[in-house]
């Protein structure tokens, strides 16, 4: 059972949106048993839409196009597949009515004749409510092929998706089960991983695949197996995983499935009532926002103190210039005393504290660039870590977040 994806718009091909929809889609499709086969984007153009569809069908049994179904000239989709399927352009009673309401219940503007084009279908479609927007999803077949056309704003694509598009394509299709794990490992790259687990790596059965996942400062392991017994692949899936732990069970830090390190970190602050705190310098409160990513984080997570400015560290911090001058603002001294000032500040049980120099300049202090130090406050006492992170800026940020998250994570769990 396999699938594609076609993004539909110029602003795609020349960089000026990023294209999440295709992400969110192959996610939804794979949970169902659907292998995405191919993603390709194509310009507002109707000879590159009308090939883009007939070599998608070609080759897989469900396509789902997002994007060029608007009102404006630029937009040629709905046209370019009456082409394609042989069809013509009739109004849809209903599509029109919803249109008019949603005008006159939240927009402005006076509707047009324009925006009542929306309601113009293929009169051989099957037109797929869209809640929040004008243009309607379509849904065509050409032989065994399934067509969908959503619309490419994410948050209208996302509810038909999951409301319209899956139930159906599980309805026409028999599907196999695919199911994945994902284990979260943390302070060890990529090949030295791969050279600590190869021989248990080489020994895999055939129907159980590892995809190496790396990212600055972690690296995901993900397993995956397709077939038509479910129990069975997840009883193997699950047995192959916990071969890994007494390898590697030092850098693995829980499982994708059971959420992002900052959400189990969430997890064992709720349930041990207890709080924390960030001061965070070059991070710039990346700690913090991914930290507020996650619901209910107003439970343990009482706020950050973003000390870019040495100024800063000084003023709201408390940091004694005397201890600047003889250290620097990048050093250990100044890592503790930022991440202890501000627990004692907001009066939390833990803070994590950054201060370094990502680049390119050296700011404020005469430490090489990627050196970094990350400070751990508790109940127990405080502590610093020097790390090198490198000399490209944001590889200095992102390594640095994640060795944060590494480090505060094993603190809480000795509570």
């Amino acid at each position: 059972m396999q699938a594609e994806i076609i993004t539909i718009g110029d602003e795609i091909l020349i960089g000026q949106i990023v294209d999440s929809n295709s992400a969110f889609i192959a996610k939804e499709l794979n949970q169902i048993g659907v292998s995405v086969y191919r993603i390709t984007s194509v310009q507002d153009d109707r000879e590159h839409i009308t090939n883009a569809l007939q070599e998608a069908g070609d080759r897989s049994s469900v396509i789902i196009v997002t994007g060029g179904l608007g009102p404006t000239k630029d937009d040629v989709t709905k046209e370019t597949l009456c082409n394609f399927f042989g069809d013509t352009l009739v109004q849809d009673q209903a599509v029109l009515e919803h249109i008019e309401e949603l005008f006159k219940k939240y927009i402005t503007t006076p509707i047009s004749d324009l925006n009542r084009r929306q309601a113009l279908v293929p009169s051989k479609a099957t037109v797929l409510h869209n809640a929040f927007g004008t243009a309607p999803g379509l849904w065509m077949k050409k032989g065994d092929v399934s067509y969908f056309f959503l619309p490419g704003v994410p948050y209208e694509m996302k509810n038909l998706i999951t409301s319209s598009v899956l139930p159906k394509i599980m309805e026409t299709y028999e599907r196999p089960y695919i199911v994945h794990k994902t284990l979260l490992t943390y302070g060890m790259g990529e090949s030295a991983i791969a050279e600590k687990i190869e021989s248990w790596e080489n020994h895999l059965p055939s129907h159980i695949k590892l995809a190496y996942l790396p990212n600055l400062g972690r690296v995901r392991l993900r397993l995956s197996s397709k077939g038509t017994d479910r129990e069975a692949l997840l009883a193997s899936v699950e047995a192959e995983a916990k071969k890994l732990y007494p390898i590697i069970g030092d850098i693995i830090y829980g499982e994708e499935e059971d959420g992002t390190i900052e959400s189990q970190i969430g997890k064992f602050l709720n349930q041990k009532q207890m709080t924390l705190a960030t001061a965070e310098s070059f991070t710039g409160g990346k700690i913090a926002e991914q930290i507020t990513s996650v619901p209910g984080a107003s439970n343990y997570f009482k706020g950050s103190v973003v000390s870019y400015a040495t100024e800063t560290k000084i003023k709201v911090l408390g940091i004694p210039e005397e201890m600047i001058q003889k250290h620097s603002v990048v050093s250990e001294e100044v890592a503790m005393a930022m991440a202890e000032n501000v627990r004692k500040l907001l009066g939390t049980d833990f803070a994590v504290s950054t201060t370094g120099n990502a680049g390119p300049t050296k700011g404020d202090s005469d430490a090489d660039v990627g050196t970094v130090y990350i400070g751990i406050s508790t109940p127990r006492g405080t502590t610093a870590h020097e790390f090198a992170m490198g000399n490209h800026r944001e590889r200095v940020v992102k390594k640095s977040v994640s060795k944060a998250f590494e480090l505060l994570y094993k603190e809480i769990l000795n509570f």
